[in-house]
Parts: structure tokens; C-alpha cells; sequence
């Protein structure tokens, strides 16, 4: 059974927030679309999730995916960085829920491993990985190479799930 999967993986930042798509059918991936939602420096808070929100609803709908990832994030050295960061995880948790998408979740360095095989690549390796895995995704921003990570990770442990299942 190699049906194709489509894969819409989220890299959350109030700042910068990286999506990514990739099909998924057996062991072959490919990269279907990716970008980076940047939010007005200038922006107040609410303002800044509510961009988010509308641009991932909007993304989901153009490229119609069938699952999508979220990548967890790490404790930062700031309690108000963290809850801010915190924040526009939700909102990336909730657009593709909302769109009726089932959500998995995966930790940083489950997802640097799954890509270049170690769970402290930095992001230059994660980068550079991923466009060997998916090489017509051409120049990455970070936000945008990590989101098709958390994709590529994703269709990883689908291999799993499908075992787990029979």
C-alpha cells in the first residue's frame, strides 16, 4: 500500500513562522510548496498570532494536505520568550485542527535525527540535508527548511504508525 500522503509540517514562531509541504508515498518524498509567514515587527501581539492564523488557514487550503506537523519547542532561557513562543505554537496547533487535520507533534531533536541523523545538527545541517532529500525545493530560508523537517519527520515515523496498525 503506497498511497501518496500529503504532509504539512510547521516550524511556529511569533516572528517567523516556517511551513512546508511534502508528498509522501512509500519511501519516496517530494517537496510540493514551502515559505515563511513574517509578522510586522511593529505588530502588537494579538495582531502578530492573528497573521499567522489566517496565513497557515490560508496555506492549508491551497495545498490541501492530509496530515499535518508541528514542531515542539524548546524551554527558553525566558519565561516571557517562552509563553510568546508558547502562544504562537497554539496557533499552529490549531489552524490545521480546525481544517480537520490530524496534528502530531515532534521535539527538535527528534526531528534534527530523523533528517540528518543527529538530534544537535545545527540549523546549517538541517538546511543542507533537506535539500538532498527534497532537491527541488532550491534556497531555504531556516524557518522554512526547518518546517520541511518537520514534515520529512513526520513521513518518517508514518512507516511506524503503518506497522504499529497491523
Amino acid at each position: 500500500m503506497n498511497h501518496m500522503i500529503r504532509i504539512f509540517g510547521i516550524d511556529p514562531g511569533s516572528a517567523a513562522t516556517g511551513w512546508g509541504v511534502v508528498d509522501y508515498a512509500g519511501a519516496r518524498l517530494s517537496y510540493v510548496a514551502s515559505g515563511v509567514i513574517r509578522t510586522k515587527r511593529t505588530a502588537g501581539h494579538a495582531e502578530k498570532l492573528s497573521v499567522i492564523f489566517e496565513k497557515l488557514q490560508a496555506m492549508i487550503a491551497e495545498h490541501a494536505p492530509d496530515e499535518a506537523a508541528v514542531e515542539e519547542t524548546f524551554v527558553n532561557a525566558s519565561p516571557r520568550d517562552a509563553l510568546v513562543l508558547g502562544q504562537a505554537r497554539g496557533v499552529a496547533l490549531l489552524a490545521p485542527s480546525l481544517a480537520g487535520l490530524s496534528v502530531a507533534e515532534y521535539a527538535a531533536n527528534s526531528v534534527k535525527k530523523s533528517v540528518v541523523g543527529k538530534g544537535h545538527a545545527d540549523k546549517s545541517q538541517v538546511q543542507a540535508m533537506v535539500k538532498v532529500l527534497l532537491p527541488k525545493c532550491g534556497a531555504l530560508a531556516s524557518d522554512e527548511a526547518d518546517a520541511l523537517a518537520v514534515a520529512i519527520c513526520h513521513a518518517h515515523h508514518a512507516n511506524f504508525r503503518r506497522l504499529e496498525a497491523s
